[in-house]
C-alpha cells in the first residue's frame, strides 16, 4: 500500500480509544467471569472509551477443555454473552467465547471472537489456526474457521485475531493458512489479538518477537489482549502488549497480575515508544538463574490461583531439611501467608540432626507453624512386619521407600484430618530419573517445583535470599541427599546436577536425540545411561500430581510418551 495512503489512515485514528482488559478467569465459573468482564466494561466507559478488548475465551475461561462437550456449558456461554451485551451500548465490545458452527459439516463449536455494540452482537471472527500440540488440544473441540471479514467500527476496519492465529509466520509455518493474509487485503487500519498465551520462561520475549514479526509484515499497528492467572498446571502471565507499525512496543501491561490499559490510537505514531523489543536470549542451553524472577512470580501465582480457585486455604509439606521441601516452604508462606502453610519434619533414624536443626531455623525465619514428628517406632514396626516376608535380604531400597511411603502415609492422614493440601516437593530432575519413591515423597495435590531442575531450585532459593537470609545457608551449601540410608548422598545415585540438567534439558525441553546430545559434549554412556532413566520412569510421572507448569516442556498434559515403549530405553 502507498506510504501516503497509509499515513492518511493512521492520522484519521485519532479520536478512537480502546481499553486492553487483562483479567483472571476461572474455568466453568460464568457468574464470577460474566462480573468481572462487566465490571471491565464500567471501568472502560469510566475511561470514555470506544472499545474494550478482552482476552481468549473469557466468557468460560481457557482452556475449558472436555466440559466444551457439554451442551449446557455452551448454553451457559451464550447466557453469558447475552447478559454481557446489555452493557456494550455505547462502547463496543470484544470478548472471547465458543460460537456453535451451523454447519452439519465440521466441528460442532468455533474458538470466537465476539464483538458487541449497541446492546448486540454485531459480528463472530472464527479462529483458523487451532493449536494441538503441548498443553494445547484445541482441533479435539473447535473447527478452524474459514472466512475472514474485518469489523467496521465508527468508520475504521478492525483486523481481529484470536490467538495462535498471529503465530504463523517464519521459516517453517505450522499451518496452510495465515488469516492476516486474507485481512490485509480488506485493508484494515488496525490488528487487535484477543490471546490466552501461557507463561514459560522464555515466552515472553518469543511473544513479543512474533507481535513484531506481524506488525512489520503488515505495516499496521497490534493490540494484544492476553490473559492472567493460573488454571490448575497451566499458567498465564498477562503482559499485554501494543505496538506501534514501525515494530516498537508502546504500551506493556503488568505481568501476572490484573489490569487495565487504555491506548489513543493517534500515540500509535512514530517516535512514541516507550519500549524496544529486548535480545534475543539463547536457549540452545539451560541457564539456571534466567528469568528466575518471573519464575517465582509464576510459582506464587500458580499456588494463590490453585489454591483460591479450589476453595481451599491451608497447605501441609513435609519439611527435611533439604534444598526442595525449603524452596517450596518458602514460596508457600508467600503465596498463602505463613499460617496458613504447616511444616512437618518426619527424621528417620538415617536422618541428619544437622538438617532437622536446618529445618526447624527455615521455618522459624518464615514464622509458620512446625512439627517435629520422629517415624524410628512406625518404620522398625514396618521392618518387623515385613521381615518374615523379606526373608534376611540385605538392605536396599525396599527399606529406603517404606521410609518415604510412612511419610506420605503420616502427610496425607493429617491432610485428611485437617483439609489440608499437601505440596509435593520433588523437581525436574527427580522426576525426570525416577529418583523418587510412588505415594512417598511422590504424594501431594500440586507439585510447585517439579519444572525445575534442581539447579534452578538453588537459583530460586538464593533468589529468595536476595534481601537477607530467610533459606538458611547451610540449606543451600550442603550437599544434597534424601537420607534414607547411611551417608547417602544424591551423587551416589546421579551424576552432577551441574551436568545432569544441562543434559536433560536438551532432551526433554529441545528434544535433541543421543547423537545431538553427545555432538554437545556429553559423555556418550552418560546420555544413554540419563535418556534410559527417563523414558523407563515414564510410569512414575503418569501417577504424579500437576505440575505448576514454567518451561517449554512440563511433565503432564503437555508431555505425552508412552509408558511401554523401548525408545532409548
Amino acid at each position: 500500500m502507498d506510504r501516503t495512503i497509509r499515513s492518511s489512515i493512521n492520522d484519521s485514528l485519532v479520536t478512537m480509544k480502546i481499553v486492553l482488559a487483562q483479567q483472571n478467569y476461572h474455568i466453568g465459573n460464568f457468574e464470577k467471569n460474566t462480573a468481572k468482564i462487566i465490571a471491565g466494561i464500567a471501568a472502560a466507559k469510566a475511561q470514555q472509551a470506544d472499545l474494550v478488548v478482552f482476552s481468549e475465551l473469557c466468557v468460560c475461561g481457557y482452556p475449558p477443555r472436555d466440559f466444551l462437550e457439554f451442551e449446557d456449558f455452551i448454553a451457559r456461554s451464550y447466557a453469558a454473552i447475552d447478559a454481557i451485551k446489555a452493557h456494550a451500548t455505547d462502547i463496543a465490545v470484544l470478548l472471547g467465547g465458543p460460537a456453535r458452527n451451523p454447519q452439519l459439516s465440521g466441528k460442532d463449536l468455533f474458538n470466537a471472537a465476539w464483538f458487541l455494540y449497541e446492546g448486540e452482537v454485531k459480528q463472530v471472527v472464527h479462529k483458523t489456526l487451532l493449536p494441538t500440540y503441548d498443553v494445547f488440544d484445541e482441533y479435539r473441540y473447535f473447527e478452524p474457521g474459514f472466512e475472514w471479514s474485518v469489523i467496521p467500527f465508527k468508520g475504521k476496519k478492525l483486523a481481529v485475531t484470536v490467538c495462535e492465529d498471529i503465530w504463523n509466520l517464519g521459516d517453517n509455518p505450522l499451518y496452510r493458512e495465515c488469516p492476516m493474509d486474507h485481512l490485509i487485503l480488506q485493508q484494515p487500519d488496525i490488528m487487535i489479538n484477543l490471546s490466552a498465551s501461557p507463561f514459560d520462561y522464555d515466552h515472553a520475549h518469543e511473544r513479543k518477537e512474533i507481535i513484531r514479526a506481524n506488525v512489520l509484515k503488515y505495516k499496521l499497528p497490534m493490540l494484544y489482549c492476553n490473559t492472567v492467572g493460573s488454571q490448575t498446571e497451566i499458567v498465564f502471565d498477562g503482559g499485554s502488549l501494543v505496538f506501534d507499525a514501525q515494530g516498537n512496543v508502546v504500551k506493556e501491561l503488568p505481568y501476572f497480575e490484573e489490569a487495565l490499559g487504555s491506548i489513543e490510537l493517534e500515540s500509535l505514531s512514530v517516535g512514541n515508544a516507550v519500549k524496544q523489543v529486548e535480545v534475543a536470549p539463547d536457549v540452545t542451553e539451560l541457564v539456571f538463574d534466567y528469568n528466575i524472577d518471573r519464575i517465582y512470580q509464576a510459582l506464587l501465582l500458580g499456588i494463590r490461583d490453585y489454591f483460591g480457585k479450589m476453595g481451599f486455604t491451608k497447605a501441609i509439606l513435609g519439611s527435611s531439611g533439604g534444598i526442595d521441601s525449603a524452596v517450596v516452604l518458602a514460596v508457600a508462606c508467600e503465596a498463602l501467608g505463613k499460617d496458613n502453610v504447616r511444616a512437618i519434619l518426619l527424621p528417620s533414624p538415617y536422618s541428619s540432626e544437622h538438617s532437622v536443626d536446618d529445618a526447624v531455623a527455615l521455618s522459624k525465619h518464615l514464622g509458620n507453624p512446625y512439627d517435629i514428628v520422629r517415624i524410628h517406632d512406625i518404620y522398625e514396626s514396618f521392618l518387623h512386619t515385613l521381615n518374615p516376608l523379606f526373608n534376611g535380604l540385605p538392605f536396599n531400597v525396599a527399606e529406603e521407600n517404606t521410609q518415604s511411603r510412612i511419610r506420605g502415609n503420616l502427610l496425607m492422614g493429617l491432610s485428611n484430618k485437617f483439609g489440608y493440601i499437601l505440596l509435593n516437593t520433588s523437581n525436574k530432575s527427580e522426576l525426570s530419573t525416577g529418583y523418587g519413591t510412588l505415594y512417598g515423597d511422590m504424594a501431594g495435590g500440586l507439585s510447585v517445583i517439579g519444572d525445575l531442575y534442581k539447579m534452578q531450585v538453588y537459583a530460586l532459593a538464593r533468589y529468595i535470599n536476595r534481601h537477607g537470609e530467610i533459606i538458611p545457608a547451610n540449606i543451600i551449601d550442603k550437599a544434597p541427599s534424601a537420607e534414607l540410608r547411611p551417608n547417602q548422598k544424591d551423587s551416589d545415585s546421579l551424576p552432577d546436577y551441574a551436568v545432569l540438567d544441562k543434559l536433560l534439558y536438551q532432551y526433554i525441553e529441545r528434544r535433541q536425540g543421543p547423537r545431538e546430545i553427545v555432538a554437545r559434549g556429553f559423555d556418550a554412556a552418560l546420555v544413554a545411561r540419563t535418556l534410559k532413566l527417563v523414558n523407563n520412569n515414564e510410569y512414575k510421572r503418569n501417577q504424579f500430581c500437576p505440575i505448576i507448569r514454567v518451561s517449554s516442556k512440563a511433565f503432564g498434559v503437555g508431555r505425552r510418551v508412552p509408558i511401554v515403549g523401548t525408545y532409548l530405553s
